[in-house]
């Protein structure tokens, strides 16, 4: 498979940013290389795709978090609610 120039370019910026600490900066970096596969693809458009990718995954990443802090919260809740019952 050979790649051209933009794309390249485009990995070689993922690359770059390989050292991500929180979920939605690897969100953005999932997509930018997923975007930019496509894009190459799709009329030699690397970087349009790259960008387009990072956004949408640091989307996906922010609403992930976003529920399972939510689900957290939830089952924290029902526990101070319905505290178990321990046998002596």
């Amino acid at each position: 498979m050979v790649f051209g120039r933009s794309t390249a370019r485009a990995l070689a910026v993922v690359a770059l940013a390989a050292s991500v600490s929180t979920a939605a900066e690897a969100g953005c970096l999932k997509g930018a290389v997923v975007g930019a596969i496509a894009g190459h693809f799709a009329h030699h458009h690397a970087v349009l795709g790259a960008i387009a990718g990072c956004a949408i995954g640091h989307h996906m990443a922010v609403e992930a978090r976003k529920q399972t802090a939510g689900q957290a919260k939830q089952v924290q809740h029902a526990q101070t609610q319905h505290p178990q019952t321990q046998a002596h």
